[in-house]
C-alpha cells in the first residue's frame, strides 16, 4: 500500500496507527465502510467540512451519527453553520468525498471530534484516500493538530 499524506504526517509525529485497505474504487458512506471492514459503526468516523460565511470548520463524528449544525454553530459562536458543498471539497481541503480526513488538509481548519472519541481505545478515520482507513487513538491526534472534543450529534 502506498502511503498517503495523512500516514506520512502521523509517521513524522510518531503517532501509532494501523492502515486498513479495502476496495475504494467508488464512494462508500461511513456506514458502508463499517460493514466492509466489519467494525461497529460507532468506531468508524466520518469527516464533515462546514462553513459559516468565509470560515471553515471540520467535524469528525461516528458514521452512525448525524451532525447537529445548530449545536455546531453554538459551539463556534456563529449565527449559521452549513455543510460545505461537495463541489468545493477538493479545492478547500485537498481531499475528495469518501477520502477526506482531518489530517493534512491544504489548510488546517478548526477541528472538532465528537466527545466519545476521546474515551475510546481506538477509532477509524479516513486515511486521506478512498479505500484506506486508519485505526488510531483520537487523543494522539492532539499532538498533530489542535482538536477539541465536543458534543455535536443530533439527539
Amino acid at each position: 500500500m502506498k502511503k498517503t499524506n495523512a500516514m506520512r504526517i502521523l509517521d513524522d509525529y510518531g503517532i501509532p496507527y494501523e492502515a486498513i485497505e479495502y476496495d475504494g474504487t467508488s464512494f462508500h458512506s461511513g456506514m458502508e465502510v463499517a460493514s466492509i471492514t466489519g467494525e461497529p459503526a460507532n468506531l468508524v468516523y466520518k469527516t464533515l467540512v462546514t462553513h459559516s460565511k468565509d470560515q471553515y470548520f471540520v467535524f469528525v463524528i461516528p458514521s452512525n451519527g448525524e451532525l447537529d449544525l445548530k449545536k455546531g454553530a453554538e459551539i463556534l459562536g456563529v449565527k449559521k453553520l452549513e455543510m460545505l458543498p461537495v463541489k468545493d471539497l477538493l479545492h478547500k481541503t485537498g481531499y475528495i468525498k469518501g477520502g477526506c480526513t482531518s489530517i493534512g488538509m491544504k489548510k488546517q481548519y478548526p477541528t472538532f471530534f465528537h466527545q466519545d472519541a476521546k474515551k475510546k481505545e481506538y477509532i477509524y478515520i479516513s486515511g486521506g484516500k478512498r479505500g484506506i482507513q486508519l485505526k488510531l487513538n483520537a487523543n494522539d491526534l492532539k499532538n498533530v493538530m489542535d482538536i477539541r472534543f465536543v458534543d455535536v450529534l443530533k439527539e
